[in-house]
């Protein structure tokens, strides 16, 4: 039984490492893109059972973050970018606690192990939000967004730009820790469980770590349309 809370690096690409974490979240993406053109060959203007269960998992989600952005318009015009967090983060989830990951072994490192064990891939999701939620607030203002941060006005205002400046720093190391500590408790549990009492044990565990999944993938979904739609409710106030 081994826990180890910084994932190993199998392989160099010049001087640029190559850990398990990051390798199985490019799996996890080469998988979404299979799937997505295997999906898309199988559209039909009569709906399977498969394409109707896909299309009300799709029309459910954007209903959901619908309520998020506070209408129709902010959440369709995010959802894609949304969504596709959304599956990433989701199938990382489920990845890690696919039968052979941590097992699988290269020079006795494993080859695979749950994406989000790794601090560095959530720290980097997080900050990817983060930016993009600023490059689509200066997209709907322009230089007009900066002044969230840094204005002259007066005392106030200037204190609480730096404040604002300060939140989004925090917000990103919430984001980030959040989805770790979660996914990588999760992950000590079930090596834990499954080494003091294997087979049957692990079982219930396995199916709790699958609904923790799906509710960490909907809580950074939910998050990012709402820090997305946020600035489009500023250029609203400002227009």
């Amino acid at each position: 039984m081994h826990i180890s809370i910084v994932p190993e690096t199998l392989f160099h690409i010049g001087s640029f490492a190559v850990t398990n974490t990051l390798f199985t979240s490019w799996v996890v993406v080469l998988a979404i893109c299979l799937l997505a053109v295997w999906f898309r060959s199988k559209l039909r203007a009569s709906p399977s059972k498969v394409q109707s269960g896909v299309e009300l998992a799709v029309e459910s989600l954007l209903g959901f973050l619908t309520t998020v952005a506070g209408d129709r318009e902010k959440a369709e015009k995010f959802f894609g970018i949304v969504a596709t967090l959304f599956f990433f983060v989701l199938l990382s989830n489920w990845a890690g606690i696919l039968p052979g990951v941590g097992s699988i072994t290269f020079h006795d490192i494993p080859i695979f192990r749950s994406v989000y064990s790794d601090l560095n891939m959530t720290l980097a999701l997080a900050i990817l939000v983060v930016f993009l939620s600023h490059l689509f607030g200066f997209l709907a203002v322009g230089v007009r967004h900066l002044s969230n941060f840094f204005t002259l006005r007066d005392f106030g205002s200037s204190f609480s730009g730096i404040l604002e400046f300060i939140g989004e720093f925090s917000k990103m190391i919430s984001l980030g820790f959040r989805l770790f500590g979660n996914i990588f408790a999760g992950e000590v549990l079930l090596v834990i469980i499954g080494g003091l009492v294997p087979f049957i044990a692990p079982v219930p565990f396995l199916g709790l770590e699958l609904f923790v999944g799906l509710i960490q993938a909907l809580i950074f979904a939910t998050l990012a349309m709402l820090s997305f739609a946020t600035w489009t409710k500023a250029r609203a106030h400002s227009s």
